[in-house]
């Protein structure tokens, strides 16, 4: 067992000896550690917490009770290939939290970045890729295949389809069905999931510029204007903004999906 002398177990975990356990990690009671699973430093798991499969979380990552991490997908192609899960470091994973790893079809490994946040009883699929910062709302999920933006908010009680794409710092409102793809910055929210504009909110505290959000405003203006399609207006807003927010919808829009848009009302 590679449990690092600084490690503090609780003698009522389960800890499978091929673990690999880093310094200043804490285990609390009841809690189960797979074989293929790697704590980096200073990771907390608190009582009651399941990790398993082909596991890896970053350093001072929290997981809290009755969380599952690193089961098989619910996925009915799974057939037991081996694939991965990455957990980035610092983040809060609260409790009754389910994160699957990857599938062979989908790439392998379902990846999660830093400092994020999900709250209580949410769910990250089979192959998802989270980015940094993301917040998951109570009872939240997403489906297998989905990509989130860095900053991303998904709001309470919401669910994501599965291959969507979530841009940056977008924000999903609470009880929001989500089955298109989401520009970045943009606000999507409703039953059905309607894109009502922009994250303004977040676009300011993460100190934007004036000029920057009046660039992004005249640019959502642009892309819910009538004539050609929205990937027309898409490019067309590319060749006329220098705006490197502005450039990012483009790119956003203008990139491969499996899904179509959330367009501006």
């Amino acid at each position: 067992m590679a449990i690092d002398p600084t490690a503090r177990i609780h003698p009522m975990a389960a800890i499978d000896e091929a673990a690999e356990i880093g310094p200043g990690v804490s285990i609390g009671p009841f809690s189960m550690i797979g074989p293929k699973v790697k704590l980096a430093e200073g990771v907390e798991i608190k009582s009651h917490v399941v990790v398993t499969g082909d596991t890896t979380i970053g350093n001072d990552t929290v997981i809290f009770p009755f969380s599952v991490i690193g089961e098989i997908p619910q996925d009915l192609k799974f057939h037991g290939e081996d694939t991965r899960l990455v957990i980035g470091a610092r983040n809060r994973i609260r409790e009754h939290v389910t994160i699957n790893p990857g599938t062979e079809g989908g790439g392998g490994i379902t990846r999660i970045g830093d400092d994020c946040l999900l709250m209580a009883g949410t769910h990250v699929a089979h192959d998802c890729q989270v980015g940094s910062r993301v917040i998951l709302v109570n009872n939240s999920g997403l489906a297998g295949h989905c990509h989130v933006g860095d900053d991303v908010i998904i709001g309470g009680i919401s669910g994501v389809h599965q291959w969507v794409r979530i841009g940056q710092g977008a924000i999903i409102g609470g009880l929001t069905k989500v089955e298109k793809d989401v520009i970045p910055y943009g606000q999507v929210q409703g039953g059905a999931g309607h894109l009502v504009g922009l994250n303004l909110v977040g676009l300011k505290r993460r100190g934007l510029e004036r000029i920057d959000i009046a660039e992004l405003r005249a640019a959502y203006k642009a892309l819910a204007a009538e004539g050609g399609t929205f990937k027309e207006r898409a490019a067309a807003l590319g060749e006329a903004s220098d705006s490197e927010y502005v450039q990012q919808i483009v790119e956003f829009i203008t990139g491969e999906s499996d899904r179509s848009f959330h367009q501006p009302e």
